[in-house]
């Protein structure tokens, strides 16, 4: 049975216009003005709404095994919750452990993905090196849809990928036609300044962002970067979240480097005093890498996303509950790190974007889906309203508002940073392959309805 969204307008990344559109079989096969509708085919009402590609996330982490835990919500309900906010795909992270092969850490995160209720893709973080790391990348560009490997600069005697893994991993991938992807954080800085602020006894959530500050992720952006450079391959960094990592992209990008810049709708509206917060639950449930910064970050990360030198909006969505984060209530260092966000990236962008005038619908539609369908190879199937795209939609009404609360989220993990803001702009359906997962409210969501999507290499 088909679908025909009517009366609303379409937006795209370039441009707005009126149409209908009708999708059967997980495709948009017309768009078009005033579509004759088929028999038995079921009509959605978009009059007085936006139709909108559906969302990409390119930084989730459903179901990750991290610091002795595994996150609150699996690739199902973190999917489903996704769609409730109008995304309809994310790109998540496969995180081998030292020593352990790429493709076998592989088969294992796509084991877990088999129950996603929305279509996902995956980036395989390469975390040590020897013949078989260099061997198993190509096997995962040529064979297995992978077009973008991870280096962690942070996380000292764990996951931390030094220069030369990055060196060799970077070669490797430009060979591939695959793009590197870097988070920016000197480890080395990191661990350094943790051991002194506990030998200070500062042992609680306040000290978290007193051991990342802004310049330790700006010297791991500038050393990526000339890396990059040197190599002359593509970089993206994941989760820029201060002024001077953004000054660093915006040089490279002036000099004619093709460097890519993602933020967390977090990072754009959340600032450090929540760490001062006298409640330890509350103060832990912000504790992500990197932190969260002081409001004169946030103006410039908006400029960013204005001037186009930063592409994405991402979430870094890594829920723990409160009994998770508490591991870490005596040493701030132990506290799991990660935040939720997919259920709410695109309405908070939408309130902070285009209800402030910061960005136009069009760029709205660029940074929360577009740009990231281009940067990862899978334009036009994703981030994109046309015919032979995928009919992944959402019907944006921009009159619903809502109250944030982890009390009525879909996604696990009983907290929400945006917990109480009121957002004007939501999804009134999700549509996932032809089909409406989410409705007024109502969630539809099906185990194991997400399709793998491959990502072909940049040739």
């Amino acid at each position: 049975m088909g679908l025909l969204i009517q009366g609303g307008t379409v937006v795209n990344a370039d441009r707005e216009f009126r149409a209908d559109v009708y999708c059967e079989d997980g495709k948009i096969i017309a768009v078009g003005v005033d579509l004759a509708p088929p028999p038995d085919c079921e009509l959605i009402d978009a009059t007085g709404q936006y139709v909108i590609p559906g969302g990409i996330d390119p930084h989730t982490h459903m179901q990750l095994p991290f610091m002795g835990t595994v996150t609150a919500d699996d690739f199902y309900t973190g999917t489903a919750a996704a769609l409730a906010g109008g995304t309809t795909c994310i790109i998540d992270f496969v995180i081998p452990n030292p020593q352990q092969s790429l493709l076998e850490a592989y088969q294992n995160w796509r084991g877990w993905a088999e129950k996603s209720a929305c279509d996902y893709s995956f980036h395989v973080a390469v975390t040590w090196w020897d013949d078989s790391v260099h061997r198993d990348m190509g096997t995962l560009v040529t064979q297995f849809g992978v077009n973008s490997f991870k280096h962690f600069m942070a996380y000292k005697n764990a996951i931390m990928a030094d220069d030369e893994i990055m060196v060799k991993s970077f070669s490797r991938a430009l060979e591939l036609g695959a793009i590197p992807t870097v988070h920016a954080e000197n480890g080395e800085l990191v661990y350094s300044l943790q051991q002194k602020l506990l030998s200070l006894g500062m042992t609680g959530p306040a000290a978290h962002p007193l051991s990342r500050p802004p310049v330790v992720e700006a010297e791991a952006a500038n050393r990526a970067i000339a890396i990059a450079e040197v190599l002359k391959t593509p970089i993206y960094i994941v989760h820029v979240s201060c002024s001077e990592s953004l000054g660093a992209i915006t040089r490279a990008r002036s000099n004619g480097q093709r460097v890519y810049g993602e933020v967390l709708a977090g990072h754009l509206t959340i600032d450090d005093s929540v760490y001062s917060n006298p409640d330890f639950d509350f103060a832990a449930g912000h504790v992500m890498s990197p932190p969260f910064r002081d409001k004169t970050h946030q103006s410039a990360l908006w400029h960013g996303l204005q001037s186009g030198n930063l592409q994405t909006t991402a979430t870094d969505h890594c829920t723990f509950c409160d009994t998770q984060k508490a591991a870490g209530k005596d040493d701030f260092t132990k506290i799991p790190n990660g935040c939720g966000g997919v259920e709410d990236r695109m309405a908070i962008v939408w309130e902070g974007g285009v209800n402030s005038g910061k960005l136009t619908r069009s760029e709205f539609v660029k940074v929360t889906s577009t740009n990231a369908a281009q940067i990862f190879n899978i334009y036009p199937r994703k981030g994109l309203i046309s015919v032979g795209s995928d009919a992944d939609l959402v019907v944006w009404d921009p009159q619903s508002s809502r109250t944030i609360s982890a009390k009525t989220q879909f996604a696990k993990g009983g907290f929400n940073v945006f917990e109480g803001r009121t957002v004007r702009g939501n999804p009134s359906h999700t549509i996932a392959a032809g089909k409406v997962v989410f409705k007024l409210g109502e969630l539809h969501a099906v185990v194991g309805a997400g399709r793998h999507v491959d990502r072909p290499a940049f040739i």
